[in-house]
């Protein structure tokens, strides 16, 4: 071997063996590291890139779950019973989608298991659905039949209505001919001689005065009339919560009652409501109502000053 060559596997590996070994031991060694360095870096871009797939597998769990909480929402049903089950079962979907948002990192062993469950939560929901779409076409069938039988039976009602409505409108006409009318209806407070006074300090009686005009169609007889009056404070004047008359389907109290007899001419009629030094009239309208055989036959109303 020449001189050269000698010098440059010197230069390379060194002058001596033992330095030659130690070169070699470094440059196998920074070999190493330099493949160790790149494993770790591919390492490191291959766990992040499975980050990235799992936290997208993620996020595609939590659409569809957010889609299947919607999905519950827009199932109505009119039974009481289905629509509990529906809620219980949008719950459970809810609890999991809150469960999958409260995880920063998921493992492939977690991803895996909330797949399985959005599977079977989807299972149930297209259960229900079909169930619901069931229910709704069995509803919309019977009211179809529902609407038939109505209108039948509407068809039917009509023209018992109109024989009805006949019928009442004769009776009406009847019984508004046999309604007695309180003609000149007026009212007005009384000093304790009798003396007309609109103060309502000096007023100790409220008097009112009315006719009970020529009716031949009315029953003849005796008679109870009614009288309420009624404050400006919309309280009612009484005596007794006992005195109480039939109106309508109701009894309701008066104010002052008096009996008359009546024989089917104009018959004068005075009735007063004597406060009894009660609490003292308040000043503002009063309102008067006249009944008699159940029918409010006069309106009228007068006011006190102060």
């Amino acid at each position: 071997m020449s001189d050269s060559a000698k010098n440059k596997k010197k230069f390379s590996l060194g002058e001596t063996d033992k330095e030659r070994r130690n070169n070699l031991i470094v440059i196998f060694l920074s070999v190493i590291l330099i493949v160790v360095v790149v494993l770790f870096f591919m390492q490191r871009d291959e766990h992040k890139q499975i980050m990235r797939s799992l936290n997208s597998e993620k996020d595609s769990i939590q659409i569809e779950l957010t889609e299947m909480v919607q999905n519950y929402d827009s199932l109505k049903t009119e039974s009481d019973t289905m629509n509990t089950q529906l809620f219980v079962a949008q719950t459970k979907v809810k609890d999991l989608l809150l469960e999958i948002g409260q995880v920063k990192k998921a493992s492939y062993d977690q991803i895996e298991q909330y797949r399985e469950q959005v599977g079977s939560l989807r299972r149930i929901m297209r259960n229900y659905i079909v169930q619901v779409d069931s229910l709704n076409r069995r509803n919309q069938e019977l009211m179809a039949e529902n609407e038939q039988v109505k209108q039948e039976f509407a068809e039917v009602e009509n023209k018992n209505e109109k024989l009805e409505k006949e019928k009442e409108r004769l009776s009406q006409r009847v019984e508004k001919a046999a309604t007695l009318e309180a003609q000149g209806l007026t009212a007005f407070g009384i000093n304790s001689r009798g003396n007309d006074v609109n103060n309502s300090g000096k007023a100790e009686k409220i008097q009112v005065n009315f006719t009970l005009g020529k009716n031949i169609t009315a029953k003849r007889g005796a008679k109870n009339i009614y009288v309420r009056i009624q404050r400006p404070d919309q309280i009612l004047l009484l005596k007794s919560k006992n005195d109480l008359f039939r109106f309508e389907d109701l009894r309701i109290p008066y104010s002052a009652m008096r009996e008359v007899t009546y024989e089917g001419n104009d018959l004068p009629v005075n009735i007063f409501w004597d406060n009894n030094g009660e609490d003292p009239f308040i000043p503002g309208e009063y309102t008067v109502d006249i009944f008699a055989d159940g029918n409010n036959i006069g309106t009228t109303r007068f006011s006190f000053k102060k």
